[in-house]
């Protein structure tokens, strides 16, 4: 460096690491308290101290570079070295009340008045016709539209959206918060994240009650646009908790086109009846498959998701759209178990289209009261 070369100040140093974004929380390290100090050498090299928030910090390698490469841009830096410290108790729970605030129990975002965020709850009336699938490849193709997405892996017993999601790292508890693992650009919270190798979970219905309050209180979403359910067949436990918890949630429907598979996937979609919740459509999976020659095999049969969707509309009092079928392709499986979406590994794949297309129809759609029960009696004449 030149003597002639003026040198950064602290000021120009912390207002660089303004554009330093923590990579769970998704807010600048400045305005979360996560900068300890600053000191710049006469040679031009500056030191910088970040606080992790927890010691195991599973992205402190993205930190670290990101700080680096916003103090390199200042004039006069010839160097940057990061020095990593971890919070104390006492600032882990300033931090959490900055995010979260000061309530003695944690609240439900996606419940409170005002909430902008989307929910919908993947539902089906039977296990095996793709729904999980569906969720991931649907919070993908909405992340790559520029959406802040999350995915609730509601179906305790049977959770599988980490493995399909590609999601491999462990949620961060940052003094009574959960910061929840991403992938692909979407946030994930399943209890597979916290039970070791492939235990199952032997839970009555009040602990799922509280395992699903948790995920949707105590982990810390951030602002988003869309947050999806992957439920449990059927109408347990968990689609009640739901509907007691985020009685603004919407449900959507997974059938295949088998007219037996159908009559059960009606049930699941029926619950709004009585919940007084919208239902937000139906998506009829393994539609049919596509020989090389061009062939539609209709191996499942075929009708099954309109059928569903007319009777959801009979009942609800008003249209119920069908939002896509799905054909069958091996690849929506063997991504699923890569962990690759096959949205992402092959978008213009005849089943990503159809995923892509849904997923746009329910980013866009309008707020109103379309498709849902309301809670009002006719007048008497």
């Amino acid at each position: 460096m030149t003597g002639t070369q003026q040198l950064p100040s602290v000021d120009d140093v912390r207002t660089a690491l303004k554009d330093v974004y923590d990579p769970e929380i998704k807010k600048p390290i400045t305005d979360l308290g996560m900068v300890k100090d600053v000191a710049i050498g006469d040679d031009g090299v500056v030191d910088v101290g970040i606080y992790l928030t927890v010691a195991g910090c599973p992205l402190k390698a993205t930190l670290t570079a990101d700080t680096k490469k916003a103090v390199s841009k200042l004039p006069g830096v010839a160097d940057v070295r990061v020095e990593l410290d971890v919070m104390s108790d006492e600032q882990r729970t300033e931090l959490r009340k900055s995010l979260r605030g000061d309530a003695a129990e944690p609240v439900i975002p996606f419940a409170q008045p005002g909430s902008m965020t989307r929910v919908y709850c993947v539902a089906s009336g039977k296990g095996g016709v793709g729904k999980s699938s569906v969720t991931v490849n649907l919070a993908v193709a909405m992340a790559e539209r520029g959406l802040s997405v999350g995915v609730v892996d509601a179906d305790i017993y049977g959770h599988s959206v980490p493995r399909m999601l590609g999601a491999r790292e462990k949620p961060t508890k940052v003094d009574t918060m959960i910061m929840p693992p991403q992938a692909h650009g979407v946030k994930v919270i399943s209890i597979g994240m916290f039970t070791p190798g492939n235990a199952p979970v032997v839970w009555r219905g009040p602990m799922l009650h509280r395992a699903l309050q948790q995920f949707l209180a105590d982990v810390f979403w951030g602002d988003l646009d869309i947050l999806l359910l992957d439920l449990p067949p059927g109408t347990g436990d968990i689609a009640i908790s739901v509907a007691q918890l985020i009685p603004n949630a919407e449900i959507l429907v997974v059938t295949t086109p088998q007219q037996a598979a159908a009559e059960v996937a009606e049930r699941a979609g029926a619950i709004a009846m009585q919940t007084r919740q919208r239902v937000a459509g139906v998506i009829e999976n393994m539609s049919w498959l596509e020989t090389p020659t061009g062939e539609r095999i209709e191996v499942f049969g075929a009708g099954g998701g309109q059928t569903v969707a007319d009777s959801l509309s009979k009942s609800v009092g008003s249209t119920v759209p069908l939002l896509g079928q799905v054909p069958l392709d091996p690849r929506l499986r063997e991504q699923g178990d890569e962990g690759t979406p096959i949205v992402l590994s092959d978008p213009e794949a005849p089943a990503s289209l159809v995923l892509k297309d849904a997923a746009k129809q329910l980013s866009v759609r309008a707020r109103g009261l379309a498709g849902m029960m309301l809670n009002v009696s006719p007048a008497g004449r």
